[in-house]
């Protein structure tokens, strides 16, 4: 299971609209909504406090929302609209779980170990980066991780090899390839360039055959 992660919020019970919404950004405050169960619920969370702590909110990454005055809410950052030219997050959409309701969700796949097939000149190509799984929110798994070492060249690393926790239910064909070694192929000239080299080499015979008329 994921390690468990706090974020502290206050409850928005007034200023809504744009305009509020732009005097809680000057102070520092990005306003939010937990979605879930129950009727929306409107709170503002501290900017300073979500930049520090953003890395480590994935999509599969439950965190304690603790709003307060209220009750603590489970729940997961399903969105947020961040501006980009002036580096802040304008909005946060939270999702509730349910204690004892699955949820379904994606998680990350890590590779990993030292294939050794890189060790014999191939690399590594990883097509599959997360999977959509479903579980209690007790078992949520941050990441799904796989072993490579043993993976050689032109060969596969497949989803029914992949380290699945029990209690979770995978939504992906197992034979489906994650990870595969190949050589690294050289590539072939351009047309362009193979054009020009003809081009140059007959530019000489041309010029014997004015030369001589």
């Amino acid at each position: 299971m994921s390690e468990k992660k706090f974020l502290n919020a206050k409850l928005r019970t007034e200023d809504f609209g744009s305009a509020g919404s732009r005097r809680l950004l000057r102070k520092g405050e990005i306003p939010g909504v937990v979605y879930g169960k129950e009727q929306p619920v409107h709170v503002t969370v501290s900017a300073r406090e979500f930049a520090a702590k953003r890395t480590g909110f994935g999509e599969s990454t439950l965190i304690t929302l603790k709003v307060d005055g209220e009750k603590d809410h489970d729940v997961f950052v399903k969105s947020f609209q961040e501006d980009l030219l002036k580096g802040i997050v304008r909005h946060i959409d939270f999702f509730e779980v349910t204690a004892g309701h699955a949820v379904r969700t994606n998680v990350r796949v890590e590779l990993t170990g030292n294939p050794v097939g890189i060790r014999n000149g191939g690399v590594c190509e990883q097509l599959i980066h997360e999977i959509e799984i479903e579980c209690l929110p007790s078992q949520l798994p941050e990441v799904i991780t796989g072993d490579i070492s043993a993976l050689d060249v032109n060969e596969s690393f497949r989803v029914n090899q992949l380290s699945i926790p029990e209690g979770i239910r995978i939504f992906i064909d197992p034979e489906e390839t994650v990870a595969s070694i190949k050589y690294v192929k050289e590539e072939a000239p351009a047309a362009a360039d193979t054009a020009d080299a003809a081009t140059d080499a007959a530019a000489p015979a041309a010029a014997d055959a004015a030369a001589s008329k």
